[in-house]
């Protein structure tokens, strides 16, 4: 059995042993904040970390309760929530970085791990929709007044927890069948039909898929928010919510008909 590793490691050395290039060459499961700037500073929050023997799991309940906290941000009225939960979505992103790092460094990645990870990343997204929503109606002693913003709200977290799923669904159903995992490439989903695989290129020039992570779209809530500020009133918030549950849907049925039209559910 090899030795532990030191909890005083070197950054050089966090950054061998904790961001190999399996991990900062994922395509889908690296957010792009991780190459801009995340993967740059985790380290050195890792380092600090690892002296107070937090577990890997422990690190993931900070960022699950970080993200639950950006949401409750936007319950507060005015810009002050729209402010808040940004800086706690990052707060959250750089716990979900910091997390693999302490278990690859101690080699302690674990099932209960990953487990945790998803229910941390549907929980948090969807109840940042669900806020949108509250806020929309104009706080939570208005929601009896607007429920109908309430739920187009409670339809945008529906969207967003089944368009995380489907990417689940792939995994247990190649699971089932006895097939591997598949690769994280561009190649392993990509449509098989040339002109599926052309609509999918180009989504990649306008990227509005994307908007749903946490982090964006906590900072889409934020400009919706100095809208509202400069203008008066909820016009802002209110437009943003109507425009992006009809986004989220087509997300959706993109989602399900590029799946079913590549290999990843299907035999070799």
């Amino acid at each position: 059995m090899s030795s532990p590793r030191p909890d005083r490691p070197s950054i050089a050395q966090l950054r061998e042993i904790t961001q190999p290039p399996a991990v900062r060459g994922r395509r889908t499961a690296e957010h792009w904040t991780g190459d801009l700037y995340m993967r740059r500073i985790s380290p050195y929050v890792t380092r600090a970390l690892l002296p107070t023997g937090i577990s890997a799991n422990g690190v993931t309940w900070l960022m699950i309760v970080s993200g639950w906290v950006a949401a409750a941000a936007l319950l507060l009225p005015g810009i002050l929530g729209a402010v808040l939960a940004p800086l706690f979505t990052q707060l959250q992103m750089m716990w979900d970085a910091c997390d693999g790092e302490v278990a690859r460094w101690r080699n302690t990645s674990s099932p209960l791990g990953v487990f945790l990870d998803k229910v941390g990343h549907y929980t948090v997204e969807t109840l940042i929709a669900l806020a949108l929503g509250v806020r929309a109606a104009g706080g939570v002693g208005e929601i009896e007044r607007h429920l109908g913003w309430v739920a187009l709200g409670a339809l945008l977290a529906w969207l967003l927890c089944l368009n995380k799923a489907l990417n689940d669904m792939v995994h247990a159903a190649r699971a089932a069948a006895g097939l591997p995992r598949l690769p994280d490439t561009a190649q392993a989903s990509t449509p098989r039909s040339g002109l599926l695989a052309r609509l999918r290129s180009a989504a990649r020039f306008v990227p509005f898929h994307r908007i749903y992570h946490s982090i964006e779209l906590t900072l889409i809530i934020l400009a919706a928010g100095i809208l509202d500020f400069v203008l008066g009133g909820l016009g802002g918030t209110r437009l943003l919510l109507a425009v992006v549950v009809p986004l989220a849907a087509l997300s959706v049925v993109g989602h399900f008909v590029a799946i079913v039209t590549s290999n990843r559910v299907r035999t070799p």
